[in-house]
């Protein structure tokens, strides 16, 4: 026996089998390793998955189906590990089948391996099919008039186009009691602008109504502003003496009204605008006088600026000194 052992062919084949031994024992391990990793049960919640509605949408709308929901997978590792990787899954609700009305439906899934068990959170949803429906709208269009320098009033406001398209549900279509476009802006406002407005489509309360399209979805504001102004008429007084022979009968302005501008307070107590003409300015020769207008206290401008007011006279040449007659070589 001890020749045996000291035999180096026994101490290599020796070796030899102890490497086998130790190969083979190895290998088993692994596949052991792998087996229990293949078979392991794993969960894995995969948050904010896109929800899939198929449905008529051209005919249809749909409302209440969340945009999301949470997906809870259960199975094998590699098959968890692989869904959660690739994600080439579809979550759904399939309303093709359904008719107008109210419904509770379950969200499905498709493309999900076999192997894995699922939970969708929520899992049923409740959802509302109306009829399609477009209308054509008037824009109401609006502004701030607080946003107005003092003194400036708003003259026109109008949107270009004036309609809109609304789509939506028959419901939210027939809840329709406004369309507005709203012009905002910076305050001290005093000259005319053009600017872009949103539509916005409005219930009876006031509150915004969701789920529809309009089209367009803003529109261009003509926004006509104007210093206040007011128009009163033209009252003529008379000032001075009138020349001798000459008799003033009546005095006419050529402008019966004149416009004043300014802050409405100013403006608005003048109900008349005087205009004084001095009578010993008017001769035979010249009946016609020119009057200068200005503001009255409180306004900023009066337009016209000059009017003329005509004299209707009667001349008495008995007792009328000739223009020429005052001259200073006159004894």
């Amino acid at each position: 026996m001890d020749k045996m052992m000291d035999n180096p062919w026994f101490l290599r084949i020796t070796a030899l089998l102890l490497a086998f031994l130790l190969f083979f024992s190895v290998k088993a391990d692994s596949n052991n390793t792998a087996n229990t990793t293949d078979t392991a049960t794993m969960t894995e919640v995969i948050e904010d998955v896109p929800i899939e509605t198929y449905y008529d949408n051209t005919s249809l709308i749909v409302s209440g189906v969340p945009e999301t929901a949470d997906v809870t997978i259960i199975g094998p590792a590699s098959a968890v590990q692989t869904a959660r990787q690739i994600k080439d899954f579809t979550i759904f609700v399939d309303l093709r089948d359904l008719p107008v009305g109210q419904h509770q439906v379950p969200v499905q899934t498709e493309n999900l391996s076999e192997q894995l068990r699922v939970r969708i959170d929520p899992a049923v949803v409740d959802v509302s099919i109306e009829e399609r429906v477009t209308e054509e709208f008037r824009i109401d269009p609006e502004i701030n008039e607080r946003l107005l320098r003092d003194g400036f009033v708003l003259e026109s406001l109008t949107a270009e186009p004036n309609t809109v398209a609304v789509t939506g549900p028959k419901s939210v279509i027939d809840a329709i009691s406004f369309v507005k476009a709203t012009v905002t802006g910076e305050e001290d406002l005093h000259e005319p602008f053009t600017a872009e407005a949103g539509v916005r489509i409005l219930a009876n309360d006031l509150t915004k109504l969701e789920n529809v399209t309009i089209e367009p979805e803003t529109v261009k504001m003509e926004v006509a502003i104007a210093e206040y102004s007011k128009e009163v008429p033209v009252t003529v007084r008379r000032t001075g003496e009138a020349n001798n022979g000459i008799t003033i009968n009546s005095l006419k302005s050529s402008n019966e009204t004149v416009r004043i501008f300014g802050p409405k307070t100013a403006v608005d107590p003048i109900d008349e605008y005087l205009v004084e003409v001095d009578i010993g300015a008017i001769t035979a020769e010249d009946t016609t006088v020119e009057s200068e207008l200005k503001a009255p206290a409180g306004a900023t401008k009066v337009t016209p600026g000059k009017l003329n007011v005509e004299a209707n006279i009667t001349v008495d040449e008995s007792v009328r000194v000739p223009n020429d007659a005052l001259s200073p070589n006159t004894p």
